[in-house]
């Protein structure tokens, strides 16, 4: 039950990591020249994070619903 808790809070944590990138560029505050709606600081810095978005959210939504399926059933 647990695991579960912290898939769930590390999926909300990340969503709101790549929810804020693109706010913050379409809102002005970060300053994006290639326009892929990540602020260019955090790309030279975290540029696997960003790139890698697509895996990490599968890999966190496939092990919530392996999890959520053991703690149910």
């Amino acid at each position: 039950m647990e695991i579960l808790v912290v898939l769930i809070f590390l999926a909300l944590l990340f969503g709101g990591v790549y929810w804020y990138a693109g706010y913050s560029t379409r809102s002005g505050f970060a300053k994006d020249e290639n326009q892929n709606f990540i602020p260019d600081a955090w790309e030279e810095k975290y540029s696997w994070f960003f790139s890698g978005k697509g895996i990490i959210m599968l890999v966190l939504g496939i092990a919530i619903g392996f999890t959520f399926a053991n703690v149910i059933g």
